[in-house]
């Protein structure tokens, strides 16, 4: 029999804190990413969506009166950085939970553009240079990764992460940026961590991208990479 992924609901209704007792909460916001007590992001998600869709219909309201650029600045601004933010912690998300994500994306694009709903997003996207869900959170885990490497990243970055040391000196120096990817035997959970997806993720990228010599390079060639992978 094939054993359930979910942490079993054995918990007390309550704890007792001094002559008080506080009941458990099905999840809990911190520094504005909700985190559900089944390590869902289900509700984190549909927060963000709400809360975006309504920035949105008030955007909508002015479009007549306002210019493609001031309407992408308005969108970047009080939308799209919705869409970005903690958005290296949706690594590994259900991709029903991320098409949520990206139906506002979408949305915010025909928006912008003054496009109809049944026209195809992903000429929009190119014409406003906008990464997909997907690959958003691709560029974050491989920038973080790169800060990394180049020491920029805060100390406990190096808790997470681990540089790949070959058993044997090699005459290449194709694997000085590799990192190790931890092992795990959860897919529900283990592959789901920062470590697993950052990993996997920057291991992944072609050599001259993890190679660059400054961050203005590796951002300029991770964004060209990444449109060509997900726009092909």
């Amino acid at each position: 029999m094939k054993k359930s992924t979910k942490f079993p609901n054995s918990q007390p209704s309550s704890v007792q804190v001094g002559n008080t007792d506080i009941s458990f909460s099905s999840s809990a916001r911190n520094l504005g990413f909700t985190i559900s007590s089944d390590v869902t992001l289900n509700k984190h998600i549909s927060n963000i969506c709400r809360s975006a869709y309504f920035e949105l219909r008030k955007i909508a309201t002015i479009r007549h009166t306002l210019s493609v650029q001031t309407t992408n600045t308005l969108v970047c601004s009080l939308v799209l950085s919705k869409l970005d933010y903690c958005n290296s912690l949706l690594s590994g998300c259900p991709l029903y939970l991320l098409h949520k994500l990206q139906k506002v994306q979408n949305s915010a694009a025909r928006l912008i553009l003054k496009a109809r709903k049944k026209d195809h997003v992903t000429p929009l996207r190119r014409t406003l240079h906008w990464l997909p869900i997907q690959a958003r959170i691709e560029y974050k885990l491989s920038t973080l990764c790169f800060h990394f490497f180049s020491a920029s990243s805060p100390a406990y970055f190096s808790e997470l992460l681990t540089v790949y040391t070959p058993a044997r000196q090699l005459r290449s120096s194709s694997d000085s940026r590799t990192l190790v990817i931890p092992h795990t035997k959860s897919k529900a959970y283990g592959q789901r961590t920062f470590a697993f997806c950052a990993s996997t993720q920057w291991n992944s990228l072609p050599s001259h991208i993890r190679h660059s010599q400054s961050v203005q390079s590796f951002k300029r060639a991770l964004k060209t990479h990444l449109f060509q992978k997900h726009n092909s």
